[in-house]
Formats: C-alpha cells, sequence, structure tokens
C-alpha cells in the first residue's frame, strides 16, 4: 500500500508558502503557479488490479501530479475486480481503475447494482489471446505461413475451430478463462472466437454461467492466476492484459495468438470510475482527479514513448504489477512477442493518450452494451436511444473538457490534444479495423447487432433462440 502522512501535505503546504514569502521578500515577481482547485476532500483511497493498464495511476502519484492537485493518494491493489467494485459501492475506496464494463453493467443493474460513472478512459487496446503450447501445436496446421516460417497475423479463430471440434468429438470440453462477466476481456474473446465460427456461449437471467449452447466453456481467472491455471491444464486459454500473456512466453507454457488491436485496433480498455454521489459530493476534488491522470497518460505517450523504459521500473515494482521488468517491457515499450523468439513491432500496443484515449466516448460505451445483449447479459430488446441514454448516464465527458481546459490554461498540456467539438461519438469504426470484418456505428446498435452472425438478434431472447 502506498501512501501519503498528514505531516508530508502540511510540510508541502508550508514550503510552498514559504518560499513564496521568500521570493516577495527579495523584491522579486512571483512566478505563475497553477491555483489549486478548492477540493472538497483531499485525502483519497483509490483502487487498481496488478496490470500494466493501471500505470495512469502509478505514474500520477510517482510524479506527482495528485500532489500538485492538492490530493493525498493511497493506492491500494485489490484482490479481485468485484471486491474492487464493492469497495468502490461502500465507499472504502474512493474511486478505481475499472473494467470498462463495470459502470455500464452496475448502473444498469446487471450483477451489483450502482450507479458509477467514469470522466477518464484510461486506455486503448493492451490485452491478448493464450493458448496453450499443446493447443497451439495443434492450431499450427491450419494457419497460414510467411516465406520464413512465420504465423501470418492476425490469426483467425478459424484455425482453432478444428482443434475445439476435434476436442468436442472426443467428449472432451474446450475451456478459456477471462477476468470478469463484463469484462473488455470477455468481449474481446467472444468476438474473436464467434468470428471463427466457435460459439462462446451465452448468459440468461437464470443462468449467468455465460455456456449456454457454447463451443468453449468461458470461466474467470483472476489475471495473475492465468499463466499457473494454464499451466496447470485446468484450461487450454484465456484472454488477459498484460503482463500475463507475456508472462506465459517467458515461462514457456503457452503462446499468445492474438491482440486486442488485431481483433479491433484501437478499442477501448480500462476506465476511472467513481460512485456518482462522489462526484456530486466532491466536484472538485473530481476535477483535479482527472486533471492529474490527464496528465499522466501524457507523460507515458509522450515523445514516442520516451517514458515508457521508466514506466517499465516503476510498474516491475511489488507495489504496483510486480512482475519481472522484462516481461512488462515486452509490451510495455512498443513489440510483442508471439511464439518465443517472434517479437514484433507492435508500437501501439499500449496507448495511453494519442488517438484522444483518455476522453470518455459515449460510441465506446454503447459497444460494451451491444455486446452484454448480444450474448444475454442484457436479455430483451432496448430501442437505440436506450443505449444513448445509458451511455450519457455513464460516461462524463463534461468533467473530462472541464479539466482539460484547466490544464490547457496552466499550460501542462495542448489545446490540439483534446476533440473540443465532439458530440462524444467516434466516426464509424471501419471493417478493416475489426476482425471480422462488420463495421461499427454506435448511433445504430440495433442494427450492429443484427449484422452480427453468431449470438442474439434484437428481437431475440436465450428462448427463442433455440435455447
Amino acid at each position: 500500500m502506498l501512501s501519503n502522512p498528514l505531516d508530508k501535505r502540511l510540510t508541502r503546504r508550508r514550503f510552498a508558502a514559504a518560499l513564496l514569502g521568500s521570493i516577495a521578500a527579495l523584491g522579486l515577481s512571483i512566478p505563475a503557479f497553477a491555483e489549486w482547485l478548492d477540493v472538497e476532500k483531499d485525502e483519497l483511497k483509490l483502487g487498481f488490479i496488478k496490470l500494466t493498464d493501471m500505470a495512469p495511476l502509478a505514474i500520477a502519484y510517482e510524479k506527482g501530479y495528485f500532489e500538485e492537485e492538492g490530493l493525498y493518494v493511497t493506492l491500494e491493489p485489490q484482490a479481485n475486480w468485484k471486491v474492487l467494485l464493492d469497495r468502490t459501492i461502500t465507499g472504502e475506496l474512493d474511486g478505481a481503475h475499472m473494467l470498462a464494463g463495470q459502470p455500464l453493467a452496475a448502473t444498469i443493474g446487471y450483477g451489483t447494482e450502482a450507479h458509477i460513472v467514469t470522466p477518464f478512459s484510461m486506455d486503448l487496446n493492451g490485452n491478448g489471446i493464450t493458448v496453450s503450447n499443446e493447443i497451439w501445436e495443434k492450431m499450427k496446421p491450419h494457419i497460414e505461413h510467411d516465406a520464413e516460417g512465420k504465423p501470418i497475423h492476425p490469426i483467425s479463430a478459424k484455425a482453432l475451430k478444428p482443434v475445439v471440434d476435434e476436442l468436442k468429438a472426443n467428449g472432451e470440453s474446450f475451456k478459456m478463462g477471462m477476468v470478469f462477466p463484463v469484462s473488455t476481456h470477455n468481449y474481446e474473446l467472444r468476438y474473436w472466437l464467434a468470428a471463427g465460427g466457435i460459439h462462446p456461449g451465452l448468459y440468461s437471467s437464470t443462468d449467468t454461467s455465460g455456456q449456454i449452447d457454447a463451443d468453449a466453456l468461458l470461466s474467470v481467472t483472476p489475471p495473475p492466476q492465468m499463466p499457473p491455471t494454464l499451466e496447470a491444464g485446468t484450461i487450454h486459454g484465456y484472454c488477459v492484459g498484460e503482463p500475463w500473456n507475456q508472462a506465459a512466453v517467458f515461462k514457456g507454457i503457452g503462446v499468445p495468438v492474438i491482440t486486442d488491436y488485431e481483433i479491433w485496433k484501437n478499442n477501448p480498455e480500462k476506465v476511472f470510475g467513481l460512485t456518482k454521489e462522489f462526484t456530486e459530493k466532491y466536484p472538485n476534488t473530481t476535477l483535479a482527479l482527472t486533471k492529474a491522470l490527464i496528465r499522466a497518460a501524457k507523460w507515458l505517450d509522450e515523445n514516442d514513448n520516451a517514458n515508457r523504459e521508466e514506466a517499465v521500473e516503476i510498474l516491475a515494482r511489488s507495489e504496483y504489477v510486480g512482475a519481472d521488468a522484462e516481461v512488462i517491457a515486452n509490451s510495455m515499450t512498443g513489440t510483442f512477442e508471439y511464439e518465443k523468439g517472434d517479437k514484433r513491432a507492435v508500437s501501439d500496443f499500449n496507448v495511453f493518450y494519442r488517438y484522444y484515449a483518455t476522453y470518455p466516448f459515449y460510441s465506446d460505451a454503447i459497444w460494451y452494451l451491444t455486446q452484454m445483449r448480444r450474448w444475454g447479459q442484457i436479455d430483451a430488446h432496448k430501442p437505440d436511444g436506450w443505449y444513448d441514454e445509458v451511455a450519457k448516464s455513464v460516461y462524463r465527458p463534461d468533467i473530462y473538457l472541464k479539466a482539460a481546459e484547466m490544464l490547457v490554461e496552466e499550460g501542462h498540456v495542448d489545446r490540439e490534444d483534446f476533440p473540443w467539438d465532439s458530440d462524444g461519438y467516434k466516426a464509424p469504426t471501419p471493417a478493416e479495423d475489426i476482425i471480422d470484418g462488420i463495421p461499427f456505428d454506435a448511433r445504430s446498435p440495433n442494427a450492429y447487432i443484427d449484422s452480427l452472425q453468431i449470438g442474439l438478434k434484437t428481437d431475440e431472447t436465450v428462448a427463442s433462440n433455440g435455447s
């Protein structure tokens, strides 16, 4: 656990006052300092899971951005995503690094019910799908290779389907791990499998296993437990964030077959979540948090990722991710290793600031909601307007842009770094940027759902789908 004691806060304030007094006494002009927001709560406890995409929190702490916004923060790792969400709802945590699906699911009452909002998107991309060495060897004959004998990427789940079918014919189940039912990992894994003709299963109001009609059985495994669970043979593969795909390579127990950048180019990942009650009770504190996180995200991406080596050293510490620096660096510094020795340049594997990564787009929220509906977590048809309404109740670009405007005025960021004129919707994602070649337009969620081959259609329930 990381903490800032009270005397540190007092020392900093006294130091600042003394410095200004000394400058004035010498007859020198007082430099312009960013004026602190009058934060309503300055001592905060924030939660995270040990993944590299918690980096904005670690950097905001280590670089002093929280303190420069008048905040004294404790960062505390959490056992799993459910505990993290529950502790945010009860107020034991003031906010947290969250799966993007968590605020949406909680707000619509899927699982734990609470109104959670996000003023800040933490990153783009950052996940991968790994299979065991045994499964990989069986996939290889179904994968195209280049002149040097290396697999041609992206690898479709069509190469996995004969393996799944063989196991099924032998009375065995194909099992994969993902981190949480409303995680990006669950939806990305399902998307990849379905694009290759493998049914990943449905949810219903009475069966929350997500395994109805499944060709592949998906179940929850905490991220740090993915490699040992794979090694034990309990699962055949998994979808997870870093460094746990690269850990499988280093341990020699599995092969990452595809990154989420290859499934959906520059897809949204984690968010920073707060209860709506917190943002209403502590609006200036919320702004200060958002400002600090924006600054941290900029640091992580600036000068063509020049700070990533330092970021790796910070994240490798036991209080943050606690994995070997070499493993974290394998993806964090612009590369990604598939088979052992097959390391390739993937400059955008982790994106924290460029491409407006930190802006909480409504369209990102709507994609998650379409996947919840596709797989039965939302069990009945919803009109297009409902998706827009839910997205706007959870994603808060108004708070984000207010924080960004302050940072521009203070000289910390450039005005062109932000989409000031956006209505919250990105341009439709083109077919070539998605693994199954189906474009995504958030303004027409039901039409998008109906365009997907496997999964519920807009007028279907699990029962009417034949289950």
